[in-house]
């Protein structure tokens, strides 16, 4: 009688001790960090946004030199997927195309650097 009642307990105890240890990732510092996670989630966007874009990898990764390259190609690998088995067809990018400014309509003499009079100037002081 006295070793049934011990191994009672010690099932009892693994029992208890494998209950606390599921919930171990809920406990703040135990599990990966969340800046991590949001930042290769970030990266998968990037790839994602860089293929629909019409944009090539290496582009994508020279546009965006802080995020992980695999995360990146992981993302640009889905969104191709994706645009493949969807039919998509993607839009090309207008970062590269920039407009040239357009004349100015004031005359560089309407634009005063130096005071007009010396003399004027000197009275000031």
């Amino acid at each position: 009688m006295y070793r049934k009642s011990s191994s009672t307990a010690l099932r009892l105890l693994a029992l208890s001790g494998i209950l606390l240890l599921t919930a171990c990732d809920k406990i703040p510092g135990l599990g990966p960090d969340p800046r991590i996670a949001q930042r290769e989630e970030e990266a998968k966007a990037i790839g994602g946004a860089c293929r629909h874009a019409l944009r090539g990898l290496e582009d994508c990764y020279t546009l965006n030199p802080k995020a992980p390259k695999a995360a990146v190609f992981a993302g640009w690998k889905d969104m191709d997927a994706y645009m493949r088995e969807n039919k998509i067809e993607g839009t090309p990018s207008v970062l590269g195309k920039v407009e040239s400014k357009p004349e100015r309509t004031e005359r560089s003499s309407d634009i005063e650097t130096e005071p007009r009079d010396p003399a004027a100037s000197r009275s000031r002081s």
